[in-house]
């Protein structure tokens, strides 16, 4: 049984400049993974940006999710792939912020095309991660 509430802890250390990256890591894993601005923003992007971490996170929600959903359901399929594009741009309010988040999920393998797309759009209605935030989200489903 999952208890609520649930606590994750990430740290990061870095030393000043822009042009500097840094290591953030997960309390719960021995490595971390190099961390820098992207060119975008003027940074040396030799390392994962913070917009790419948002982006993996709406879209490894949605992985995990789905992938909880289907076994319960008993759903086979041979794979899942997920392309994913975060838009940034400016708010109505002229501020930065990721505008639109677009989902291409393709699942191949499957014999049961209706009850799958069924799982992923109760996938898309049910993420925690994808819930969370105020990004406009695009599902696009294909499934073979």
């Amino acid at each position: 049984m999952i208890k609520y509430p649930m606590s994750f802890k990430v740290s990061a250390e870095s030393a000043e400049g822009i042009q500097t990256s840094w290591e953030s890591k997960a309390q719960t894993q021995s490595a971390g993974i190099r961390m820098s601005i992207p060119p975008e923003f003027e940074g040396p992007g030799d390392g994962f940006s913070p917009e790419d971490l948002y982006a993996m996170a709406l879209q490894n929600c949605f992985i995990a999710t789905f992938k909880v959903f289907a076994e319960k359901s008993r759903l086979a399929y041979s794979k899942l792939q997920v392309a994913t594009e975060l838009v940034v741009d400016r708010n109505e309010s002229g501020r930065p912020w990721m505008a639109r988040c677009v989902l291409k999920v393709q699942l191949e393998g499957c014999t049961q095309v209706e009850n799958a797309k069924r799982i992923l759009e109760r996938t898309s209605e049910n993420c925690m991660i994808l819930n969370s935030v105020k990004t406009e989200k695009v599902f696009e489903f294909v499934v073979t």
